[in-house]
């Protein structure tokens, strides 16, 4: 039967299905083959945008990069605004290697030449390629080398170094691998800028406000002082001064120069030692100007250790900024203290004209009906009475000096009266009861300034001398000027000088007094010491 017989094929016909299947069969290899590489990708590409720190989203490229495309070695190089290399983050090689070789690539050979026109490398031996400079000693060799730019918002951000793949060379698929995860590298990187610069401006925005309100609440040494601190933990700087300089003393360097004369922010790679001083050597900083106040000009030095990273434009302009604010706020905080200075003097002027139009007046007043009564009465009670009439009038000559306090400005150290004023309270202050201080007569119309100089000698040494020796509770200045002489009296109420033979004080007042052909009168006894310090407002010189 014919459907016995055997089924036979020709050979020829045969032989082609056999390569055809073959044929498939490594087809169906490649696609396996391309299927997993693009799902590796897909894991990278996952791996990469899955990060939002800068650093971590860097060196999940290079890592997923090296193991997409199975490679020993891998590194990114992150380009300066000036060219060469930023950063360069690498994998794969031991940390003995990297010690032996001792600094990072800049730049140069392949690197260099990838960066000079942005477009992907891809050889088979690194040595046979003349734009290779080499290796330095204690590299490990590599041959294979594939290189392709990572680029954000059309500026190329930096490149991918690849070298020995397991298979021995890159393919053309390698390097399309590559170039895809670079596409997504560079959406990831601007991810990473735009959040780390978000919370970096978060973080200066806060400095800024925290600096403010600690010169506007506080002391402005206070502020500057949190300024400092502030950039060095903002900036990562080594040094953060501000200094007083001028122009000729730095070095002649066009960007410290035009920081200096021009007054304009500026950045610059390597400071050397900081002007005026000298000192350690710094690298990369900052120069902006700081002038605290109208007295000299000041720069707001940032500086970080030789060879760190470069400040960059967001840096400088956040670091003007933030110097800036801190100098308005330094500027309001002045202002403030002006404003409330001149409310305390029209305060304490209007206090004063209201003792001298009302107080003054009525004890005047008072002291006159009490006269009139002494006069009608006579006897013991008007002996009294003349008694109060004379207290009356010390109290009328210390609201007087209470007066003259407050209507003129504190601290006037051209004024004898504030002068003296402040010695009573510095030193009678420690009384039991505070010694007072009066004054008559035109004394800061007739007493000249070397004058007052003796005058002010005279009535420190003798409350000195009431306060440590005189066991009294209390003491009373009094200064008296007229025409022809001015007198200081310092009285108190103390056991008196007795026989001591120490008197080494009142023998130098006494010389000074003989030096301006004036004299030194000592009354003491138990119930208390009086000394009339008298000088001639047209006597000797002093010389």
């Amino acid at each position: 039967m014919a459907g016995d017989d055997p089924l036979t094929f020709p050979d020829v016909p045969r032989a082609e299905l056999d390569q055809a299947l073959t044929t498939l069969v490594e087809q169906a290899g490649k696609v396996l083959e391309t299927q997993g590489r693009l799902r590796a990708l897909v894991r990278a590409n996952r791996a990469v945008v899955s990060h939002l720190e800068l650093e971590t989203v860097l060196r999940t490229i290079i890592a997923s990069a090296v193991e997409l495309v199975g490679a020993r070695y891998g590194a990114l190089g992150v380009i300066s605004d000036g060219g060469g290399l930023e950063q360069f983050i690498h994998v794969g090689m031991d940390e003995g290697a990297v010690e032996e070789i001792g600094h990072l690539p800049e730049g140069h050979g392949l690197l260099g030449a990838l960066i000079d026109d942005p477009r992907p490398i891809r050889i088979d031996a690194i040595a046979a390629d003349p734009r290779s400079s080499g290796f330095p000693p204690g590299h490990p060799p590599m041959s294979a080398f594939l290189g392709v730019p990572i680029t954000v918002r059309d500026t190329v951000y930096g490149n991918l170094y690849l070298t020995d793949p397991e298979r021995g060379g890159f393919t053309e698929d390698d390097e399309q691998l590559v170039r895809a995860l670079a596409a997504t590298a560079g959406f990831a990187i601007d991810n990473a800028r735009l959040f780390a610069e978000t919370a970096a401006r978060q973080a200066w925005s806060a400095a800024t406000a925290d600096i403010t309100a600690a010169v506007l609440g506080g002391s402005v040494d206070e502020g500057v002082a949190d300024l400092i601190s502030r950039l060095v933990a903002l900036t990562g700087a080594r040094a953060v001064r501000i200094v007083d300089v001028e122009a000729d003393a730095w070095p002649d360097d066009a960007v410290l120069r035009s920081a200096v004369e021009g007054r304009q922010p500026a950045r610059t790679d390597d400071l050397g030692a900081l002007p005026p001083d000298g000192g350690d050597r710094l690298g990369p900083a900052l120069l902006v100007p700081f002038d605290r106040d109208e007295a000299g000009r000041s720069l707001l030095v940032v500086a970080r250790e030789p060879g760190a990273r470069v400040f960059t434009a967001f840096e400088l302009e956040r670091t003007v900024a933030l110097a800036r604010q801190t100098q308005l706020a330094v500027e309001l905080a002045a202002a403030r203290a002006d404003r409330q200075r001149m409310l305390l003097l029209e305060d304490r002027a209007r206090i004063a004209r209201d003792l001298h139009d009302h107080a003054i007046q009525q004890l005047f007043g008072a002291g006159l009906e009490l006269q009139s009564i002494q006069a009608a009465i006579g006897g013991p009670l008007a002996q009294r009475i003349d008694s109060t009439v004379r207290t009356l009038d010390d109290t009328i000559a210390q609201i007087r000096t209470i007066i003259f306090a407050l209507a003129q400005p504190h601290g006037d150290d051209s004024s004898l009266r504030h002068r003296l004023i402040d010695i009573v309270h510095e030193i009678g202050g420690t009384l039991p009861v505070p010694a007072t201080v009066s004054f008559s007569g035109p004394v800061e119309t007739v007493v000249e300034p070397r004058l007052a100089d003796d005058i002010v000698a005279f009535v420190r040494e003798a409350l000195a001398n009431t306060v440590r020796h005189s066991g009294g509770s209390t003491a009373a200045v009094f200064v008296t000027a007229s025409a022809d002489e001015v007198v200081a009296v310092v009285s108190d109420d103390g056991h008196g000088i007795g026989t001591t033979p120490r008197r080494s004080g009142l023998a130098n007042l006494a010389e000074r007094a003989r030096g301006r052909d004036g004299s030194l009168v000592v009354d003491s006894d138990s119930a208390g010491t009086r000394l009339t310090f008298c000088l001639p407002l047209s006597g000797g010189d002093g010389s």
